[in-house]
């Protein structure tokens, strides 16, 4: 199996020196404590809320540019309405790459407000993703709501994707500007990636066994290279240069991989209650996340015994049918082969790792402090 080595001291500290606590049932009783420099403590909650602030009557105002019925099926999507067509307060989710783009602008020496365009349209091409993903994975709840497919249709589910994913090139494009086309032809790069990331992930369910870099790479793409979009394209607004923007998608594709790393985690061991979804979700998919695929490439007892259970999992036709004893024991196997462990370890090292390639960028010391949170933020959560 590949390894890592871990850049984590003996001290597990937050941004003022406090211990970090993972409150994070992905990660219990692993090492997967964030070391972080010490200083301010930026608010991450107060960050998001104002990517959320001001992004949304943008991303409200595109949306509203759509033909019925895909502007109501949208909206019921980002929980601005019920399914009956109500208004109602929905999660939108976490809100992380709008909240990216707007610190983005700010490290470029912008204000905030000049990554907004930005902020949207990566939002519209997340989303995007999800209604897409959603349909393909067979997921029938989402932020604690039922999908969109499930609510409306497959055809609409997709439909509407198609129409976010055109919306967000639209948003950019119309500011008329040069740093517009550059700002969309970076958005148009990693829209590519992610959907490549998207086709492997989908692969790699048919296969008995994929690497760890083959994991690493689907996930760089998936994930990773969005979250570097989100984390460059208002520093592009700002007019910062190609080598600023490079940087901070550095940052950014590391972030995204630790971000994924947690998911992983979570979409064996999250809690329902705050991950919205089935217990064991990507066990009853057969995706071979970061876990699965570290835990098979272990070697030992535990591995040699997952290996056997996926490889008859993989011709059961009765699958789906599975007790929750039946998933609970392939975590199991999964946990003591190691495969927990050496995700939650990566986890950590993409977070240094895009730590440390804020350094080359030359921006406020309070916008660093906010990265860095927000970076904190992803690694540490529960959903």
């Amino acid at each position: 199996m590949t390894t890592t080595t871990s850049t984590t001291g003996t001290a597990h500290t937050g941004t003022r020196g406090e211990p970090v606590n993972p409150g994070n049932p992905a990660v219990e009783n692993t090492d997967a404590r964030v070391d972080t420099a010490s200083g301010e403590k930026a608010d991450t909650l107060a960050l998001l809320e104002r990517g959320r602030t001001l992004s949304t009557p943008v991303l409200r105002a595109a949306v509203g540019r759509l033909a019925a019925p895909m502007d109501t099926v949208a909206a019921y999507h980002f929980g601005w309405i019920d399914a009956q067509g109500n208004p109602a307060d929905g999660d939108g989710g976490k809100a992380v790459r709008p909240a990216l783009a707007l610190l983005s602008a700010e490290a470029a020496g912008a204000a905030a407000e000049v990554g907004v365009p930005g902020a949207v349209a990566v939002e519209l091409v997340h989303n995007f993703s999800l209604l897409h993903d959603d349909l393909m994975d067979g997921d029938e709840q989402r932020r604690h709501r039922d999908t969109v497919w499930k609510v409306h249709g497959p055809a609409l589910a997709i439909l509407v994707g198609d129409a976010l994913f055109a919306l967000a090139n639209e948003v950019l494009l119309e500011l008329g500007t040069v740093e517009a086309g550059r700002a969309a032809r970076r958005l148009t790069t990693a829209s590519r990636k992610l959907i490549d990331g998207q086709a492997q992930d989908i692969s790699y369910e048919h296969r008995e066994r994929v690497s760890v870099e083959e994991c690493l790479e689907m996930e760089g793409n998936k994930t990773g290279a969005l979250l570097a979009c989100a984390v460059s394209i208002g520093a592009v607004l700002g007019g910062a240069d190609d080598r600023t923007a490079d940087k901070l998608e550095e940052y950014g594709y590391h972030l995204g991989l630790a971000f994924q790393a947690v998911d992983d985690l979570l979409g064996i061991w999250g809690d329902p209650e705050a991950t919205g979804k089935q217990t064991w979700s990507d066990l009853r998919q057969r995706k071979k996340s970061l876990p699965v695929v570290a835990a098979l490439a272990a070697g030992g007892p535990a591995c040699e015994e997952l290996a056997e259970l996926l490889a008859a999992d993989a011709k059961s036709n009765d699958f789906e049918n599975f007790s929750e004893e039946e998933f609970a024991a392939r975590a199991a196997l999964i946990e003591a082969a190691g495969g927990r462990q050496w995700t939650a370890d990566e986890a950590r090292r993409q977070h240094a790792v895009a730590i440390r390639a804020l350094d080359d960028v030359d921006m406020p010391q309070a916008v660093r402090e906010q990265l860095v949170a927000l970076a904190d933020f992803v690694v540490v959560r529960k959903r």
